[in-house]
């Protein structure tokens, strides 16, 4: 999967604190299987080589399964497990010093918060998609910034690459994003929190018309 086909829909995010690293990969797949576009893996607490491990298990499925799979924040890790492409914090490195390591086809994303000339930043310097948030109350991140819904179209019209929203977002209260411009709707808990991944999946790509 290269930057020029970067997908629309549910971009499901994982979390060492909600999934338990013997079943990271199989509830990965049930998240592939009920429609998830993308998947980020991102894991704050474990040590590197099982961080390299599980990375690297989630490079072969979503592979197999022509889903780009994004590493938050560790560059170094992208590359070393052929992932797609990579997430960038503010305390994280520069596009430029990602597309760097990784080459002209990954997909680099940047966290631009509640802040829109971050995200023009991020684009001019190659960024392939700019990610606001938080949208509503999160479970996954209580104190992030809120960011308001009139970022999406400014974004989407200015920016000329695809906009990401994230934070507290349900299949409930998710289709006036989508509408405002929003190209991805990112999600931790709200896959990965449930008892039924697949379906909850679903219940997100079911906003973009997918077939699922």
């Amino acid at each position: 999967m290269t930057r020029e086909r970067l997908p629309g829909g549910l971009y499901a995010i994982t979390d060492s604190q909600l999934i338990p690293a013997a079943k990271l990969t199989d509830q990965v797949a049930a998240a592939i299987r009920g429609g998830a576009a993308m998947i980020q893996y991102r894991d704050k607490t474990s040590d590197r080589e099982q961080r390299r491990q599980q990375a690297a298990a989630l490079a072969l499925l979503c592979h197999d399964h022509a889903i780009p799979l994004i590493i938050n924040d560790d560059i170094e890790l992208a590359a070393a497990v052929g992932a797609s492409g990579v997430h960038l914090g503010k305390s994280d490195d520069t596009v430029r010093s990602a597309r760097k390591v990784l080459g002209a086809d990954a997909i680099i994303g940047v966290s631009c918060y509640n802040e829109f000339e971050r995200a023009v930043e991020a684009a001019g310097e190659g960024a392939d998609y700019v990610a606001f948030g938080r949208f509503f109350a999160s479970q996954s991140k209580p104190d992030a910034v809120t960011a308001g819904p009139e970022l999406l179209p400014r974004a989407r019209q200015s920016l000329g690459i695809p906009v990401v929203a994230i934070g507290g977002i349900t299949p409930d209260n998710g289709q006036p994003l989508i509408i405002a411009g929003a190209h991805l709707l990112a999600a931790i808990h709200g896959v990965f929190g449930q008892a039924d991944v697949q379906a909850s999946a679903r219940r997100y790509a079911e906003l973009f018309g997918a077939p699922t």
